[in-house]
């Protein structure tokens, strides 16, 4: 994997913020149109996930910040809102690098992914002392 292309606070906004490529399409998908509601079933339809999946992702977005839940309480629908002006202006150069380098930021997001299953697995590692 070449991270040669990836700019070293961008490559640790990824990893600290982005914990899969669904999460990346859907905030991605968000951004793209910010004055747009986003129901569970609507993003689940553009990212071909199921409804349950889409219902996490939006949770998980406002969990982090950079998602709301939509004015409208009635309309259970979210949208795109970085609690803090950096991280609208990380999402936004994550977003620009993403459209030019899908694989480098996919692997990138994939190595976090096998780092914490192979630190999950270790914890069930038979040590000699134990």
């Amino acid at each position: 994997m070449d991270n040669i292309s990836i700019p070293e606070d961008i490559r640790r906004f990824v990893l600290s913020s982005i914990p899969s490529v669904p999460f990346l399409e859907a905030l991605l998908l968000m951004r793209a149109d910010p004055a747009q509601p986003w129901t569970r079933d609507s993003l689940a339809r553009r990212l071909y996930v199921r409804d349950k999946v889409a219902e996490g992702l939006l949770a998980e977005l406002c969990r982090s910040g950079m998602a709301a839940p939509w004015p409208d309480a009635d309309a259970d629908a979210y949208y795109y809102r970085p609690r803090e002006d950096i991280l609208r202006e990380r999402i936004d150069r994550l977003a620009d690098l993403y459209a030019t380098h899908l694989v480098e930021v996919t692997h990138l997001i994939h190595s976090s992914l096998d780092r914490k299953a192979q630190q999950f697995a270790d914890a069930f590692k038979w040590r000699k002392d134990s």
